[in-house]
């Protein structure tokens, strides 16, 4: 018999030094609504359904990716109307195009977030 959890609310969480500052550059990113509180603070998106979720950590190391002294432990995709568009406002508010860009010209490119971590801005 095939059984699954019945989920009200999808979130990724990332741990980060400063959950405040992380989650308003991804509401700005994404346009998401930002909900804080004490050490934790999420984006959520109109539809309600799933989100990114902040945890604020006193030792937080950011991930070295490729070279993987410390590893990436995951990385987030936003699938873009226009790539040309969603690059020139990522790089607009912040975000740091990493140095590395195994994708070349193709169809996404490699972002650090003011913490460190990796997304992808890719052609949908």
């Amino acid at each position: 018999m095939s059984r699954s959890i019945d989920v009200a609310r999808h979130m990724f969480t990332l741990d980060c030094p400063d959950a405040p500052a992380l989650a308003e550059f991804y509401g700005r990113l994404l346009g998401w609504r930002v909900v804080l509180s004490e050490g934790w603070a999420e984006v959520l998106p109109a539809s309600g359904t799933g989100g990114i979720s902040f945890q604020q950590v006193e030792e937080y190391v950011a991930p070295d990716w490729p070279e993987a002294t410390v590893p990436q432990q995951g990385h987030l995709d936003f699938y873009v109307e226009s790539l040309p568009d969603a690059l020139e406002f990522a790089d607009s508010i912040g975000a740091v195009r990493h140095a590395h860009q195994p994708g070349g010209e193709g169809g996404f490119v490699v972002y650090l977030d003011p913490a460190g971590h990796l997304f992808c801005l890719c052609r949908k």
